[in-house]
């Protein structure tokens, strides 16, 4: 079979042209799963090999004598399976298949060579990618050097004789170069040309018998044309298409815009706290005086020296005289015993639970009748900032001297402070520590 070789080229470079444009405008493969430096088995490190294309021996370079100078130009074809080392070394086991014919120009002698099988092993090499931008390479030189052995059976015609000698096994060393284009995810199309240097008389001719100079080994060369398809998991990149320096960038740059979305939301979050926190701050300030937080005054400014109610009112109170006995029973201790027992907020916040008013109400009934004063103490456990814990402990305490005005009691007797997490009475590594220390104290005297 004879192919026009101008024509052949033609096709190739048109091949090439539109792959390569193929190639640059589509998104082929990925990089889910794979870190920089990470191990080959987060990648499909196997695959295989399949092409045909043109046998003849001449060579693009013009090197090396061949006896018959009207070549013929056969079909070819090859397979092969190939381990991928590193994104730019693996090696590849090799077949090769078909024949290789010619003749003088005067006719008088004619030659065919077939080639029933050959088994190499060689060891290929991927050039960079041609864009350090993409992930995956989407066109790769290519090249590639091994030995094998050649099956090979030649048959010499001269005149109406023919001769076919016996079928020969030898060494023979392959060298491939090409290109492969990423078509789709794990597929690649390879192009290539190989030349290979077969033992002596691979054409049917001898080179002792030859002039001078003479050569000890022949060369064919074999223009194909195939596609070189991924095995394992289609989830994985492809080993032989990765990009280790894209691969290694696009990662800083995904950390880094982790952490700098990170950092940007936690500035937003302690914006908005210090916001919140000065305006509680500001709600917690008696500015009239009178013994009841701006949060919980619903009179402001009312005059130095009124008594008011536990929302800031002024009260009206009867001049009378009454004799208080300012002893402390053990009576009275279990009443404030049992207040601090009771005692309970909504969580996270200031708000006193209905459950608690009862035992609230004895306590404020207590100081009312034996003009007691008393002091209120709010604790935290170290959960969260000591900051926020200040404030909440020094808001409770303020909740229950407000509910204990606003039943009647003195409010210039009532002191609230609160030392948030300073004055633990258990640890804070335990639930049970925390829930202790998570309290309002009440002092009488």
């Amino acid at each position: 079979m004879k192919i026009n070789l101008k024509k052949s080229g033609l096709l190739v470079a048109a091949g090439l042209l539109a792959s390569a444009s193929f190639a640059q405008n589509a998104k082929v493969g990925s990089i889910e799963g794979t870190t920089p430096l990470g191990p080959s088995t987060q990648y499909r490190t196997w695959s295989i090999g399949i092409g045909a294309g043109v046998l003849n021996q001449t060579n693009i370079f013009g090197f090396n004598r061949k006896d018959y100078n009207d070549l013929d130009h056969n079909v070819g074809y090859s397979a092969y399976i190939k381990k991928q080392i590193s994104p730019s070394f693996g090696f590849k086991a090799s077949y090769l298949g078909g024949k290789v014919g010619g003749a003088y120009d005067d006719g008088s002698q004619s030659f065919e060579t077939k080639t029933p099988w050959s088994a190499a092993l060689s060891g290929e090499w991927t050039m960079a990618n041609t864009n350090w931008r993409f992930f995956n390479s989407f066109i790769k030189p290519y090249v590639s050097l091994g030995i094998g052995v050649l099956n090979s059976e030649a048959t010499v015609t001269m005149g109406s004789t023919s001769t076919t000698y016996d079928s020969q096994s030898k060494l023979f060393v392959p060298a491939d170069f090409g290109l492969k284009f990423a078509i789709a995810k794990g597929i690649n199309l390879d192009l290539g040309y190989q030349l290979n240097w077969a033992n002596q008389k691979f054409d049917g001719s001898n080179p002792a018998a030859a002039p001078a100079p003479t050569f000890k080994n022949d060369l064919f060369s074999y223009a194909h044309a195939g596609l070189e398809i991924a095995l394992g998991d289609g989830s994985k990149p492809t080993l032989n298409n990765s990009n280790p320096v894209a691969t290694l960038v696009n990662d800083y740059s995904a950390k880094y815009d982790e952490l700098k979305a990170q950092r940007d939301a936690l500035d937003a979050a302690n914006k908005a706290l210090q916001s919140k926190v000065e305006s509680l701050n500001a709600d917690l300030q008696d500015d009239d005086g009178d013994g009841v937080a701006n949060k919980f005054d619903k009179c402001p400014g009312t005059p130095s020296g009124v008594q008011v109610d536990g929302a800031g009112c002024p009260i009206l109170v009867k001049n009378e005289t009454k004799i208080v006995e300012k002893v402390i029973t053990e009576t009275d201790r279990r009443t404030v015993d049992e207040a601090i027992k009771n005692l309970e907020f909504e969580t996270g916040k200031s708000v006193i639970r209905s459950t608690s008013y009862n035992s609230l109400d004895r306590v404020a009934a207590l100081l009312i009748e034996k003009d007691f004063s008393l002091k209120l103490a709010g604790h935290t456990d170290n959960t969260g900032s000591l900051q926020l814990n200040l404030r909440l402990s020094k808001e409770r305490a303020e909740s229950v001297k407000a509910y204990l005005v606003s039943k009647g009691a003195n409010p210039s007797r009532i002191e609230a402070t609160g030392y948030g997490p300073n004055q633990p009475i258990a640890s804070n590594k335990t639930a049970e520590g925390r829930q202790q220390n998570r309290r309002v104290e009440f002092t009488i005297y």
